[in-house]
């Protein structure tokens, strides 16, 4: 008896295949939460993406005033420097990646997460800076991203940042 992978890959099962490519690429919105991210967005900016946007949310940096939280109406900064809606960007999106520093503030998950909540839009963080790290600074980056993000990967190399854009189709 043929195996059902075998049986999928004959030529009678192949006339079931759709070949072309997905009519809409998917829009991968990609931010930097902390000015160490920064340098490593950038870089990734520069090359081939097939639906990637890259900012910076570094207006977030700072914590939040005494008993106030951050606000839905946030803001994100584009490469260029310009102003760009949180709100906006995330109803533009079918993912949003985060990549953190490890040790550093990335308070900004919170916002952007609670965004990509409510428009049950799909998240990845992304920690650079793992290999070097101390446990203590890794585990204080965990703990912001951890509650914000569907899947976290913690990065020896920014190298590995590129290959996870890659396999989730930016």
């Amino acid at each position: 008896m043929q195996s059902e992978s075998a049986r999928v890959t004959t030529a009678e099962q192949s006339r079931f295949r759709i070949n072309d490519p997905n009519a809409k690429p998917r829009a991968v919105k990609v931010i930097a939460l902390d000015r160490k991210a920064e340098p490593v967005v950038k870089r990734l900016s520069e090359l081939k993406w097939n639906g990637a946007t890259f900012f910076t949310a570094c207006a977030f940096a700072a914590q939040p005033q005494a008993g106030k939280d951050f606000s839905m109406t946030g803001w994100l900064a584009d490469l260029a420097g310009r102003s760009r809606d949180l709100v906006n960007e995330v109803n533009a999106a079918d993912l949003v990646v985060m990549v953190a520093t490890a040790g550093e503030n990335a308070a900004a998950a919170s916002i952007i997460g609670e965004a990509c909540s409510l428009k049950r839009v799909m998240t990845t963080g992304l920690i650079v800076g793992g290999a070097t790290a101390s446990d203590e600074a890794l585990s204080k980056t965990l703990s912001q991203l951890r509650p914000w993000s569907l899947m976290l990967v913690i990065a020896n190399a920014d190298d590995y940042i590129e290959d996870m854009l890659t396999a989730l189709r930016a």
